[in-house]
C-alpha cells in the first residue's frame, strides 16, 4: 500500500484461526509520497518461495538470487530493499548475502528462538548496520524470523504521529487527508 497522501486502513480476519501480520513503513520517495493512495493485495501462493537446505525463504519485497534465477516479489517498490521470511527447521542454518548497494539490515524473529549472526532474535527487532553477509541459524528448534535489507533513504525524514515523510508540508497533507476520511465514515 502507498499510503503516502494518506490513507485510512484497517484489517479483519475472516473466518477463525490466528493470523499473524507486521506492517512495514518505508518512506517514499518525494516525486511519490505526495500521489494517489493504493494497495496490493497478493494472495499467499503467488509469494515466490525459495526452498533452501532445511526450510525455505519467501520474499515479500524485493528479489533473492538463487541458483539459476532470481525470484522476485511482484509488489511495486520505490525503494532498494529486500524483506523476507526465513523459516528454518531445528539445527539448520542459511547465509544471506545482501546486494553490495544494501548498506542496512534489520532481522525479526518471531517464531521459535531463531539467532542471527549468532545472536539470539526471538521476539526481537535487531537492527545491523553495515554490509556483508548474514548468517541466520534455527538451533534450538523450528524458526521464523523477518529478514530486510536496503540502501539508506536518500532523504530526510520527517516523523508524524502514523506516517514517514520528506518534509512538513506532506506531513501535515497526509494528516489532513487522514482526519477527513475518518469525518466522512464517521471515526473520528
Amino acid at each position: 500500500m502507498n499510503a503516502g497522501g494518506g490513507a485510512w486502513h484497517q484489517g479483519t480476519l475472516l473466518g477463525q484461526g490466528r493470523a499473524v501480520g507486521f506492517q512495514l513503513w518505508v518512506p517514499m520517495p518525494p516525486d511519490v509520497e505526495d500521489g494517489p493512495s493504493f494497495g496490493q493485495y497478493i494472495p499467499p501462493e503467488d509469494v515466490p518461495s525459495v526452498v533452501i537446505p532445511g526450510g525455505d525463504v519467501k520474499v515479500l519485497l524485493g528479489q533473492l538470487p538463487t541458483i539459476g534465477q532470481t525470484r522476485e516479489s511482484s509488489i511495486v517498490s520505490y525503494q532498494d530493499i529486500n524483506y523476507l521470511v526465513v523459516s528454518l527447521e531445528k539445527g539448520a542454518t542459511w547465509r544471506y548475502e545482501p546486494p553490495a548497494s544494501h548498506d542496512i539490515a534489520w532481522v525479526f524473529g518471531f517464531a521459535g528462538n531463531p539467532t542471527i549472526q549468532g545472536a539470539l532474535c526471538a521476539g526481537d527487532l535487531v537492527v545491523l548496520d553495515g554490509a556483508g553477509a548474514m548468517i541466520a541459524a534455527a538451533p534450538a528448534g523450528a524458526a521464523q524470523m523477518l529478514i530486510g535489507t536496503a540502501s539508506r533513504h536518500r532523504h530526510a525524514l520527517v516523523l508524524g504521529p502514523s506516517s514517514i515523510h520528506t518534509n512538513e508540508a506532506s506531513l501535515v497533507a497526509a494528516l489532513n487527508r487522514i482526519r477527513l476520511i475518518g469525518e466522512q465514515i464517521g471515526k473520528t
